[in-house]
């Protein structure tokens, strides 16, 4: 099988295409043919060293979406034939999905809606699953998402136009909330916009909290955040009596600080977010939550959805990481292949 590898971290010079043997899964594995690998920032981090390396090669990105080929021993949850969504493929293995075929555990091969197309399913784990967790940290919930368990409450997502940020917005309204985007240009004012947000807001501005507060007098019970070092004084200023702020990137810096009578007078939760430590129970409820959304049509891509799609074919995945590494708007994927 043709696929991506790498030896030893740094730039993106150190990915490499080459012929490997087939893998054959092992109990409770699954072995994916891969249509479409997902890029994330998590994947070109971790290539420069982000992480430990543990492996004497590795194959690179979390996230992507395929076709079951084979199940070892004990597996019961997919079959061989069936269309799946990838997540974590890569997280402490050395097995991603830039490559044709990865063996990973049964568990991170989710179902996928026959109507949903392959870009959908490889766009996503990391992004989605992140603003499902931001959603559902909420002191008084819900844990869980489905149509109506956000009835009523207003969703602030912080950087509407990103994977993340979009995810939430589409997630947020599924689950019947009202959702404030905030974005940085028409641009991607206008991608908020078709992914869904009741409301767009543009930073930086003086009256941001002015604007947020117009249309939440009475404050926003969630916030999806990704520059909690910039946006924490204006967080706490908007936020509602027992709200939560899930923050899952440092956009923005590595520290931040904020009024702390303000946060204890409002019961403020500040929640951090990230999957590679989220436990087992929470990463089964987002997938499964998402996978309901998928097959509701809830998270449609593509930049008529929200979600711009940049494509690369699998030998010129080094150039997917680096547009990823300088910011590319929506999401970057590789076609492996041409199943759909």
């Amino acid at each position: 099988m043709r696929a991506i590898t790498y030896s030893q971290t740094g730039d993106s010079s150190v990915l490499t295409l080459g012929e490997r043997p087939v893998p054959e899964p092992g109990p409770g594995e699954v072995r994916v043919r891969i249509a479409v690998s997902g890029v994330n920032p998590t994947d070109w981090k971790a290539r420069e060293g982000g992480r430990p390396f543990a492996f004497p090669e590795v194959t690179p990105n979390q996230d992507g979406a395929g076709i079951v080929d084979a199940v070892g021993s004990g597996v019961s949850s997919v079959s061989a034939g069936q269309r799946v969504w990838v997540y974590l493929a890569q997280h402490e293995r050395p097995t991603g999905t830039a490559a044709e075929y990865a063996v990973i555990p049964a568990e991170r091969a989710v179902p996928l809606a026959d109507e949903a197309s392959f870009a959908i399913g490889a766009s996503l784990g990391v992004p989605a699953m992140t603003a499902h967790r931001a959603l559902t940290v909420h002191e008084n919930g819900p844990t869980r998402l489905a149509p109506g368990a956000l009835a009523g409450r207003t969703v602030l997502v912080q950087g509407g136009a990103g994977a993340v940020g979009h995810a939430a917005i589409q997630l947020a309204v599924w689950a019947g909330a009202t959702v404030i985007a905030t974005v940085s240009s028409d641009g991607k004012e206008a991608l908020a916009r078709a992914a869904g947000a009741h409301h767009v807001l543009r930073y930086p501005s003086e009256t941001l909290a002015d604007g947020i507060r117009d249309l939440a007098p009475d404050g926003v019970e969630h916030i999806v955040e990704v520059a909690i070092a910039e946006n924490a004084a204006l967080d706490v200023e908007v936020i509602a009596n027992h709200g939560s702020i899930g923050y899952y990137a440092d956009n923005g810096g590595d520290t931040f600080s904020a009024a702390v009578r303000a946060s204890f007078a409002k019961n403020v939760r500040w929640q951090g977010l990230l999957l590679y430590t989220v436990g087992e129970a929470a990463l089964t409820a987002a997938a499964e939550d998402v996978s309901a959304a998928v097959a509701d049509g809830a998270l449609p891509v593509g930049e008529e959805s929200g979600l711009p799609l940049t494509w690369f074919p699998l030998d010129e995945t080094a150039a997917a990481h680096d547009a990823v590494a300088a910011g590319a708007t929506g999401k970057v994927l590789i076609r492996v292949s041409d199943e759909d």
